[in-house]
């Protein structure tokens, strides 16, 4: 019987060649839950067990240690068992799993199939870190005709839209901070960090604000203008599967794929992004291109509060994290009296999102190409950016202040 990464590619190679039906026809090969996972995923949690734990002991006790959410629990049957209801994706129960029976949940089966059946149009979705992913002779504008190659109608940088949400940010942040002991927790990037202010320090909650993510932002906003259009996330985050069935998120976005997926998407199609032409349509400001990275979610809303608010006084002071136990810290500190930022950014992997879990690059090298890519474009802030300006009128925002208005594109109840 053929192991998991076997039947992956095996099954990605079918769904490339409209051959799933002839998988499905092939009951006993196949590990009938591990299939049901691959073509499924929607039934199965975002960590799949593809087999009985081999731990025992402390290793098992290390398993469940290991997970920042509480979400590990040891079970007399399977070893272990994950509750679907805690897991954020933040992947650290995977990589450290020395048998080998933890794996990602992946969309890659059924968003190929729906991509290349499709008769409406299909975005891909681009987050912030793509930038050096794919080799560093990979431009926005190559990756672009790769994706048109693989079947998407166009491809979209979530960037954009993290221009959008860091406007949205600056400007809760002008009119709620108005006394030295105020302070913002950001809410519009990693969901990871929002899980756990959610979970483990719920009484911050009103110290967010109610915003969705670039991802959610740019899915509902081409579903604004194109009611019939499919939204596919592509990035380096599993926690954004996650992020995609929340409750009151659930149907923005249609499939979430990470970088390491895409790129097998090329290598079964024999794609190289570097060889290919270029089709450029670059929008966004320095400030939502460096969201990929640790810090640049304060540093764009702090460059932004000054745009709209010059003469302020009461300024925007920072204080950021990333990795899960970096951020219990922060908060700590902040729960403890012994921090006097006003503005608090936090990101669940090192470095940001360029560290997820499913990048290809070094965090090293993500950052260096990030930076890079921040710094080529004309806009310094979204306030700055015209394209920001236009798609707000499209989607019916007169002004920017407009944005803390109750908008059910942008805002997130929480």
């Amino acid at each position: 019987m053929k192991t998991f990464q076997e039947l992956y590619e095996h099954v990605v190679k079918a769904a490339l060649n409209n051959e799933i039906e002839k998988i499905e026809k092939s009951e006993k090969e196949y590990d009938p839950h591990q299939l049901d996972c691959l073509l499924n995923p929607m039934k199965h949690p975002i960590v799949i067990q593809t087999g009985i734990c081999e731990c025992t002991g402390e290793n098992q006790s290390e398993c469940v240690k290991r997970c920042p959410f509480d979400a590990i629990s040891i079970k007399p049957k399977s070893g272990i068992d994950i509750n679907p209801d805690l897991c954020m994706g933040c992947s650290e129960c995977i990589d450290g799993c020395a048998s080998e029976k933890l794996k990602a949940s992946t969309d890659i089966i059924p968003a190929l199939r729906a991509v290349r059946s499709s008769k409406e149009l299909v975005y891909a979705m681009i987050a912030p870190a793509f930038l050096g992913q794919f080799s560093e002779q990979v431009t926005p504008g190559k990756l672009r005709t790769a994706m048109k190659q693989v079947g998407f109608d166009g491809m979209v940088e979530v960037a954009l839209f993290a221009d959008i949400l860091t406007l949205k940010e600056a400007l809760e942040f002008d009119k709620n901070i108005k006394e030295e002991s105020d302070f913002q927790l950001t809410s519009c990037c990693c969901p990871m960090w929002i899980a756990m202010i959610k979970k483990i320090y719920h009484e911050l909650m009103p110290h967010v604000p109610g915003a969705v993510s670039p991802m959610i932002a740019c899915a509902r906003s081409i579903k604004v203008l194109h009611p019939q259009a499919m939204t596919v996330f592509i990035g380096p985050c599993l926690a954004k599967k996650a992020e995609a069935r929340e409750h009151d998120l659930a149907g923005d976005v249609d499939y979430v794929l990470t970088f390491q997926e895409i790129q097998n998407i090329f290598d079964a199609l024999g794609i190289h992004p570097e060889q290919l032409e270029e089709s450029d349509k670059d929008h966004s400001s320095k400030a939502g291109r460096i969201y990929a990275r640790a810090g640049g979610v304060s540093e764009a809303v702090e460059s932004t509060v000054r745009s709209i608010n010059p003469n302020r006084k009461i300024t925007v002071k920072t204080k950021r994290s990333d990795g899960v136990p970096a951020c219990k810290a922060m908060i700590n500190e902040l729960l403890d009296g012994k921090s006097d930022a006003n503005f608090y950014e936090g990101m669940g992997c090192r470095g940001g999102c360029v560290g997820g879990p499913r990048s290809i690059t070094s965090v090293e090298a993500g950052t260096k190409a990030v930076n890079e890519y921040g710094e080529d474009s004309p806009f310094q802030n979204p306030v700055e950016n015209p394209y920001v300006i236009e798609l707000l009128h499209r989607l019916g925002f007169d002004t920017i202040e407009s944005l803390l208005e109750n908008s059910d594109i942008f805002t997130r109840h929480f």
